[in-house]
């Protein structure tokens, strides 16, 4: 019998006998090895190397089969969480006016250049501008936005028919044909209002917008490189509405308003 390990060069070493040793399943001991002081320290440190490995805590290592879940990294939670995150950190909105050339004969554009009045009477205006709407009460920002993250606001709180939301240059500007009007073609992305009714409107497939109460003021944000379009309520920074879209070109902001009138805000 042993009764003095250190004196014998040999340290006992607890190791769980394999399930197949059917003596160890009926008397569920362990057994007691004597191993070589050198090989313990070895021993210890494969058994902690093997437990990193098993809870996957070893150093990072590149892996081509690693692969993120697109239902994951698109959810709505993950979407609204971005969108909070970049209207915190926003400080005010574009520098946007409003073209004249694209002006719609029903409306009318204050000196400004921020506030369209929509007039159910046609203005004379020289309807064979390329850049003009001809019929249906819309019109343009002077400059498209190609790049970066891109925020405005616009009062609508006069109004109960307006739309706003960004477009293509290609967007459809004459006759009265349904696919000149906003987000009834495939260059227009808007956010819509008519009496009560809210809705996202794209390529003539309206998605309802359910509000509690029609807001004042109108944020649009865009981020043109990473494909999102975010229409919130500056008052609150409510996420009223989210949409992803590859814009392919640059973008225009676009309105449209045919009851009273809308106003850019600084």
């Amino acid at each position: 019998m042993i009764t003095n390990l250190d004196d014998q060069d040999l340290l006992p070493f607890p190791v769980i006998l394999s399930v197949g040793n059917a003596a160890a399943e009926e008397n569920g001991c362990w057994m007691l090895l004597l191993l070589p002081k050198a090989g313990v320290g070895r021993a210890e440190q494969e058994i902690f190397e093997r437990t990193e490995v098993a809870e996957g805590i070893l150093e990072p290592q590149e892996s081509l089969k690693l692969n993120f879940n697109q239902t994951c990294v698109q959810s709505p939670l993950l979407h609204r969480l971005w969108a909070c995150a970049v209207l915190c950190c926003l400080t005010g909105s574009q520098e946007i006016h409003i073209d004249e050339k694209t002006l719609s004969p029903h409306l009318s554009l204050s000196e400004d250049k921020r506030t369209l009045t929509f007039s159910p009477k046609k203005a004379k205006v020289d309807s064979d501008c390329p850049e003009r709407f001809d019929h249906w009460p819309n019109a343009l920002a002077t400059a498209p936005f190609h790049s970066g993250v891109c925020a405005w606001k616009v009062s609508v709180e006069q109004s109960c028919a307006y739309k706003l939301g960004v477009c293509y240059s290609s967007v459809p500007r004459k006759g009265s044909a349904n696919e000149g009007r906003l987000g009834f073609n495939a260059a227009s992305w808007v956010f819509s209002r008519y009496d009560k009714e809210f809705r996202f409107l794209h390529a003539g497939q309206p998605q309802p917008v359910e509000l509690i109460k029609a807001p004042a003021q109108i944020g649009v944000l865009l981020d043109f490189a990473g494909g999102e379009l975010l229409f919130y309520d500056p008052d609150s920074c409510a996420i009223l509405f989210s949409h992803r879209e590859a814009f392919l070109e640059p973008v225009y902001p676009v309105f449209a308003v045919a009851h009273q009138s809308i106003s850019l805000l600084p």
